[in-house]
């Protein structure tokens, strides 16, 4: 980006891509990940994770990911939006199934069994996890429930962890979903970042982008970023670089509020924050 040299930045510091380099762990993101973690410990059910849009969950995703040792075989779809045979064959594919022509769906359940079975025995657990849970079909959440029936005496062999938005919510709160609603042992609801979080939030991640001390929001600056976008890192990222865009065509090399408040007014889903918050 044009203003890099000017703030003396290596890299754009507020990219919309996911990106676990630039991974701020927030106080709802922390609790969110030891959820995960927990569950998965466990051994036992599906895990839920539900956030609104913007609110990291793919970051959450991903870093949880990142911390599977080598005894867990990652099933991870980030589009589950498929229909029952569909999403099974998916599951068999991410999981290293060699399949055989199996034209019927009781062949494809049993040799997924039989497959599980298998790793388990050299102590390999299966986790598959879906992102974007919620666009996932009735039918589909069924079959992923009555995949994950096996089990030994002790624990699960498949672990299911959902990321999903509100909807995910409502789709299990219907009648057809109560058994897979019971079978949800451990879930959270991950809020986005606390007012007081923001300015650290903005620091860390120009630091990581190069910036010496990562100061560059003045803190009437950052608290008004956080006015604007409530929290939701993904309207942070927008109202910050677009401030940093606004400071940069006047030449300055400091964030103050009227370059946020071009950037807040100018940035579409961010909140209306009342004219005393300016002064």
């Amino acid at each position: 980006m044009m203003y890099l040299d000017h703030f003396g930045l290596k890299e754009a510091p507020f990219g919309m891509t996911p990106d676990t380099g630039f991974i701020y762990s927030g106080a709802a993101f922390q609790e969110a990940l030891n959820t995960l973690l927990v569950g998965l410990g466990s051994g036992e059910g599906f895990i839920k994770i539900t956030a609104e849009v913007g609110t990291g969950k793919t970051l959450l995703c991903r870093r949880f990911l990142s911390t599977l040792g080598d005894n867990y075989v990652l099933a991870y779809l980030p589009n589950p939006m498929l229909e029952p045979r569909t999403l099974l064959l998916a599951i068999a594919e991410e999981i290293d199934l060699e399949l055989r022509g199996l034209d019927y769906h009781f062949h494809l359940i049993k040799d997924l069994n039989a497959h599980l079975l298998k790793l388990a025995a050299v102590g390999k657990t299966v986790v598959v996890c879906l992102d974007e849970a919620q666009g996932m079909p009735g039918e589909s959440l069924e079959a992923l429930r009555l995949l994950s029936n096996l089990e030994t005496e002790k624990r699960k062999l498949m672990q299911v962890v959902m990321f999903g938005q509100p909807e995910l919510d409502q789709k299990l709160a219907e009648t057809s979903a109560r058994q897979l609603r019971q079978r949800i042992v451990f879930h959270y609801q991950m809020t986005g970042l606390r007012p007081q979080e923001v300015q650290n939030y903005l620091a860390h991640r120009l630091r990581v982008a190069g910036h010496p001390s990562g100061n560059l929001f003045s803190p009437a600056a950052a608290k008004l970023v956080s006015a604007y976008s409530r929290g939701t890192p993904r309207l942070v990222n927008v109202v910050a670089n677009k401030s940093l865009l606004t400071a940069f065509g006047e030449g300055e090399t400091r964030i103050e509020p009227a370059h946020v408040r071009v950037a807040g007014n100018d940035t579409e889903g961010a909140h209306a924050v009342p004219s005393w918050r300016f002064w």
